[in-house]
């Protein structure tokens, strides 16, 4: 690994209530000057309006911009309404974060992390994804300086969302035998400790799936901090490799393929059951994981025509080429594919 700097958030918050403290955490890190708190429509209530009553509470100014997509527009909307004295707060999902974080690390200003849902990892991790007119492309930026993670608005959020967080994680597992893959066969670069630290992220799931039960603020706290991990060890590999192999490549294939694509962590988790198998690994565990905490685990249950699966498996190790993982330098036959979706009951 080369000399760089590992950012990490200075402060983390997950808790119960502690969105109520927004503007004396603010206060705490000198973010008091003014913040623009940037959500979005379904968000508003939620999150920031109870963020609002905090930062009125300690005197501290505040604007409001709610955006609708991750996209190239939103984040110039955003950067307009920045100036060098402020501070971004994004609070909602991951396209809110995603942003919030690119926008405050183009302005070169701070950003706090306030999520509504617990979806996936991009909550404290330095990369951000963006909408293209035809795909999502992931973006490197900056961790939050500090997260307020409010568990009991976690849990209150639609248990889908949580079910998707954590078929994120378990995506981890795949991610990780892909990057060793790569690491033997094409000497990439690999870090031991955010490897560790990836596959401890989905143990944290896997080893308390009876404990994740739809609006549980404990539950929701379980997933939080797993997604934190999670955050964290791709901050220190410096790239998304901890978090994202194969199973993606699958999952951003389904973007380019579908209208209306299913959640990313959803479809991440059904690319694990397959890339476990490619890799020889113990894919049935994966599927009763991805079962227990309510995440599908078949093309039928995201809506999505089996010969769009097939089409994405074949194309998937296109999508980021220099990203060498077990789809290997030319991709999977159709037949292959076929073979693959039919034995591990995808399709």
């Amino acid at each position: 690994m080369s000399n760089r700097k590992i950012q990490m958030p200075r402060e983390v918050y997950i808790d119960p209530g502690i969105i109520k403290d927004t503007g004396g955490i603010c206060k705490s890190l000198h973010l008091d000057k003014k913040i623009l708190i940037v959500t979005g429509s379904h968000t508003y209530d939620v999150g920031a309006k109870p963020a609002i009553e905090s930062l009125e509470n300690d005197g501290i100014e505040y604007d409001v911009i709610k955006v609708n997509k991750a996209s190239a527009d939103s984040i110039s909307e955003v950067e307009e309404l920045i100036t060098p004295d402020t501070a971004v707060l994004g609070i909602g999902g991951g396209k809110v974060i995603d942003v919030a974080k690119l926008s405050s690390f183009n302005q070169g200003v701070y950003f706090v992390s306030m999520p509504t849902t617990a979806s996936h990892d991009g909550i404290v991790s330095p990369m951000a994804s963006i909408k293209n007119p035809n795909t999502s492309i992931s973006m490197t930026a900056h961790s939050p300086i500090a997260v307020i993670a409010d568990s009991e608005i976690l849990a209150q959020s639609p248990f889908r969302l949580l079910a998707a967080g954590c078929a994120d994680l378990i995506a981890n597992f795949t991610a990780i035998k892909d990057w060793e893959l790569a690491h033997r066969l094409k000497n990439e670069s690999f870090s031991e400790s955010a490897a560790a630290l990836s596959i401890m992220s989905a143990h944290l799931i896997t080893d308390n799936i009876a404990n994740i039960k739809p609006n549980l603020e404990p539950s929701a706290r379980i997933v939080m901090k797993s997604l934190f991990s999670g955050g964290m060890a791709i901050s220190i590999a410096g790239s998304s490799r901890p978090a994202s192999g194969s199973e993606h490549l699958f999952s951003h294939a389904l973007d380019k393929i579908l209208d209306k694509p299913a959640l990313h962590g959803e479809q991440c988790g059904i690319g694990t059951i397959m890339m476990m198998y490619l890799h020889g690994g113990n894919w049935k565990a994966i599927r009763e994981s991805l079962k227990a905490v309510q995440a599908p685990t078949t093309a039928a249950e995201i809506g999505v025509a089996e010969e769009d699966i097939i089409e994405a498996l074949i194309m998937a190790h296109e999508i980021r080429p220099e990203r060498y993982t077990i789809l290997g330098d030319n991709g999977i036959s159709k037949e292959a594919a076929y073979e693959l979706a039919h034995k591990t009951e995808v399709i």
